[in-house]
């Protein structure tokens, strides 16, 4: 039996899909490299060009491509024309364009359509996004400092509640350290990070729920989260989510968690998401769905490069003991506690400013795990001016990217790249900042967080948040990893959107430090 015949709006669908592709088809093969352009490679499957190599290993595909073409080289990736600049000495000349190159046209594209609320850019919500990037001046200064208490706080509570409490005797599974009986708790490393990191960054930015300290199925949430996240890299590529299996009711679930006559009756938010609410709420054609949905963005914003990135760090630090024990004694030598299992010790600002080993180590794990790529888009047909270097034609809805995980490991910059030094942004017991290439010394050497009016607003919220969390850990407990596992390598397939997931789940053991 044949199948039944199309319905005419389906055919219609089809038709239009056609022509789209033909004219994507006629645009891709039509282009030339023009006088003064960059190289163009364009790969030998039209519209596509060199996508399937981008994607497969970013990393591996720029590198082979600077050697051929040299610093600036444009390449065509799924429709579009990617310039890149891969020589960090040119990446001033990238960052200070602002009218020529915009970053805000890709976000305001891109983030509202994973994230499930209507673009800020579309003029109905005249003045908004001037509003919402000033409430990040709340994660500076003496905001940022009232924050980091709140987080200190509530990492603390977790760790006393889940880890250390048990109605004044040891922790079930537990026997103290120096006892005959010396009993380890088992964990996977990156569950761990995410459950203390994830809880944390909740209560302390949106606040506590009523009647209690903790909110109620908080483990559902989680596990949501990470479900989404994983989806994450497809919806950030413009995969329509309804191809993504049960993303969407997912999505509606976590957005859900923060519609306004929930989130309202929370205690102690941060000023930050007080003002985010105040901002929201002067636009009433925002329904509540919407508002809940900038919530939720904001919360995969606070963690959804945090969790990964504090995996790493901590994998290293007890992957390297040497490392480990001389950042433990930088902590001891600031916190200076009597008893090194004190339950109430804390950490101010303060303590936190002055743990630059520790602050290093971090540092060194976002430079080896770190895979953001830094765009913007041409405004119109303009000549790029490249100090030092001259300067390339440029056409209107081109890309301009840097991606600087070709400068993490570039050995001309850092020796040995590939290798954890925990040290390595230290010199003479102080803050290293200068890197050079090609004998000229760097204005940008480490890039994580982004650049310029892209960079992320609250990257020393994350890097003191890290912090916090392996301070607590290396005060109370003896780390160690399981014996016979492999190393724990990177997973490429998020490269481009920050720091990049473990290929594999690794297991730790920790006991109770001896007080």
């Amino acid at each position: 039996m044949l199948p039944p015949p199309p319905p005419p709006l389906l055919l219609l669908g089809l038709l239009c899909a056609g022509l789209l592709l033909l004219l994507l088809l006629l645009r891709s093969c039509g282009r030339t490299r023009r006088k003064g352009e960059p190289p163009l490679i364009k790969g030998l499957i039209p519209v596509l060009g060199k996508a399937f190599e981008f994607r497969k290993d970013t990393f591996t595909f720029l590198l082979e491509q600077e050697k051929k073409h040299g610093d600036v080289f444009t390449v065509q990736i799924a429709g579009k024309y990617m310039t890149f600049i891969m020589n960090p000495l040119l990446y001033p000349s990238i960052v200070k364009h602002g009218r020529q190159l915009d970053f805000h046209e890709f976000s305001d594209k891109v983030v509202p359509a994973t994230f499930g609320y209507p673009p800020v850019f579309s003029g109905r919500f005249p003045g908004m996004h001037e509003q919402i990037q000033r409430t990040f001046r709340l994660l500076q200064g003496d905001q940022l400092s009232s924050l980091l208490e709140s987080m200190m706080g509530n990492l603390m509570l977790i760790l006393k509640q889940d880890y250390l409490e048990s109605g004044g005797s040891e922790p079930s599974g537990w026997v103290a350290a120096g006892e005959a009986d010396h009993r380890w708790r088992t964990d996977s490393m990156y569950e761990f990070c995410s459950i203390f990191m994830f809880e944390a960054t909740i209560l302390s930015m949106f606040g506590l729920p009523p009647h209690g300290k903790r909110h109620s199925a908080i483990r559902t949430l989680r596990e949501d989260f990470m479900k989404f996240d994983n989806m994450f890299p497809l919806l950030i590529a413009q995969i329509p989510i309804w191809l993504l299996g049960n993303t969407e009711g997912i999505r509606r679930k976590l957005i859900d968690f923060f519609l306004p006559q929930r989130i309202m009756s929370w205690s102690n938010s941060s000023q930050f998401i007080k003002k985010r609410i105040e901002v929201l709420e002067q636009y009433s054609s925002l329904n509540d769905v919407d508002k809940a949905a900038h919530h939720f963005t904001m919360l995969w914003a606070a963690v959804g490069n945090t969790v990964p990135a504090t995996f790493w760090a901590m994998y290293h630090l007890v992957s390297h003991p040497e490392a480990l024990e001389r950042v433990r004694q930088e902590i001891h030598d600031v916190v200076q506690l009597k008893d090194l299992r004190d339950q109430d010790a804390t950490l101010s600002r303060e303590h936190l400013d002055q743990l630059l080993y520790l602050e290093s180590a971090v540092n060194e794990s976002l430079r080896l795990s770190s895979a953001s790529m830094n765009i913007r888009v041409a405004q119109e047909d303009f000549e790029l001016q490249l100090e030092g270097w001259g300067s390339v034609a440029v056409r209107e809805r081109d890309i301009v990217a840097l991606y600087p995980q070709s400068m993490h490991m570039d050995p001309d910059i850092y020796p040995e790249p590939q290798m954890y030094k925990f040290d390595r942004f230290m010199e003479d017991g102080k803050e290293k900042t200068d890197f050079y290439k090609d004998g000229q010394r760097l204005k940008y050497y480490r890039m994580p967080f982004g650049s310029g009016s892209s960079m992320c607003p609250g990257r020393h919220l994350a890097v003191n948040e890290i912090k916090q969390f392996l301070s607590l850990l290396l005060l109370h407990f003896d780390l160690q990893l399981l014996e016979g596992q492999p190393e724990v390598k990177l997973d490429s397939s998020r490269a481009g959107l920050g720091i990049l997931l473990p290929d594999s789940n690794v297991h730790f053991r920790y006991r109770l430090r001896a007080a």
